[in-house]
């Protein structure tokens, strides 16, 4: 059974167990062969924990589609079909899902996923069966490191990025930090990438302290911080059970201590009153990037889904749909492995952070961040990402970690 998909509240409408096939191009053609189209196998967090990414990233991927066909749909003269599977944010499921797509949808390339642990669990699949996979949102370091293969793009940015802004946010000389993240990949590899980055300008991390990722109770953790008297705490976490509240009840910044942390999605800010004020970085917000793709993206989420604005999984999903049919442009439509290999490699693509490259070494897709402080705004239900300054792609960009 196939479905139009005609906005993100029709993709909330959809049950959690199944499965999206959008198909685009001209209404009643479907017996187009499968030279005339190209397959696109989207994972994604459409239920579990990080369910709101998974969302976020198909509706920008539906997006990015329209906007890099501009409109038509097709690319090269082929019809563009995806097909969504939700990993339920287990690595199990998402290694069934993607052998799904892989072996019974016989996609051209898979996309995905919100979580790395999903994502790491997926990576040898795409060597196996010799498919692109562009890496959308999940950020853990070893994706393009010690686990990547050659068929592995990441437009996503990796934790070696943030760190590097959230170092440059807060490191320098003599200054001790604290950090704090979940127990899982995304949160050690993070810590570890900053940790790297911001004792490479002179600060001391004085403590580390790691929770389960379903933990709502941060106590003893914030309490061991509070007993080392660190200048600030950096923090890196996803989803939804954020620490801000307890860390405000514990009156860490009456301690002297300042926290520091990812400005991430909207979700995640209506979480940060308590924050406000504080330096950071941002990966995206709808205000930040100045260029001609994020104003398409701005102005067309809000018809398309009732004024609301993108946020940054959109974004992430965009970006990856663009790099796709870029890569398709280049190669005259050919879906040989090894020529869009050598195509992506070193491509450039204009997104809605402005212009991306993948670097040939690991094809992480190289690319801005912002610097930011946290601020009220009138009209607003969330704390807002206000720029210092545009970190571009050449001082973001991360070391080389899967030794090629």
């Amino acid at each position: 059974m196939k479905f139009k998909l005609n906005g993100f509240k029709s993709l909330l409408m959809l049950g959690t167990a199944l499965t999206l096939i959008i198909t685009s191009g001209c209404s009643g053609d479907t017996a187009s062969s499968e030279e005339e189209t190209v397959k696109i196998g989207v994972l994604a967090s459409l239920t579990g924990p990080l369910e709101t990414y998974g969302k976020q990233t198909v509706a920008g991927f539906e997006l990015g589609l329209d906007y890099a066909t501009e409109g038509s749909n097709e690319v090269a003269g082929k019809k563009v079909e995806f097909i969504v599977e939700d990993t339920e944010t287990k690595p199990d499921v998402a290694v069934r899902k993607a052998t799904k797509l892989l072996e019974e949808d016989e996609v051209d390339f898979l996309v995905g996923s919100s979580s790395s642990g999903d994502t790491l669990a997926v990576l040898p699949l795409a060597e196996e069966y010799e498919k692109i996979m562009v890496v959308e949102p999940a950020v853990a370091d070893s994706i393009t490191g010690q686990n990547w293969n050659k068929y592995i793009f990441r437009t996503g940015r990796n934790s070696s990025q943030d760190a590097v802004a959230g170092a440059a946010a807060i490191a320098e000389k003599d200054v001790k930090i604290a950090t704090f993240a979940q127990d899982n990949a995304y949160g050690r590899e993070g810590i570890a990438a900053f940790k790297e980055g911001a004792e490479k300008l002179g600060a001391t991390i004085v403590n580390e302290q790691y929770a389960d990722p379903n933990s709502t109770d941060f106590t003893a953790n914030i309490q061991s911080i509070i007993n080392e008297k660190p200048d600030y705490l950096y923090i890196v976490w996803a989803g939804s059970n954020a620490p801000w509240k307890q860390l405000k009840d514990m009156q860490l910044e009456e301690q002297g201590i300042k926290i520091s942390t990812a400005a991430q999605d909207i979700a995640s800010l209506k979480t940060m009153d308590s924050l406000i004020g504080m330096s950071g970085f941002s990966i995206y917000y709808h205000t930040l990037p100045d260029n001609e793709v994020n104003d398409w993206l701005v102005e067309e989420h809000k018809k398309k889904f009732d004024g609301e604005i993108p946020d940054l999984f959109t974004a992430g999903g965009m970006t990856a749909a663009i790099s796709i049919v870029e890569a398709l442009k280049k190669t005259e439509g050919d879906k040989e492995v090894d020529g869009l290999i050598t195509t992506m490699e070193n491509m450039e693509f204009e997104t809605p952070k402005g212009t991306m490259k993948f670097r040939a070494e690991d094809h992480q897709a190289l690319q801005s961040l912002y610097a930011v402080t946290l601020e009220e705004q009138e009209g607003e239900d969330h704390p807002v990402p206000v720029l210092i300054r545009e970190l571009n792609m050449e001082e973001t960009e991360p070391p080389i970690r899967n030794g090629k």
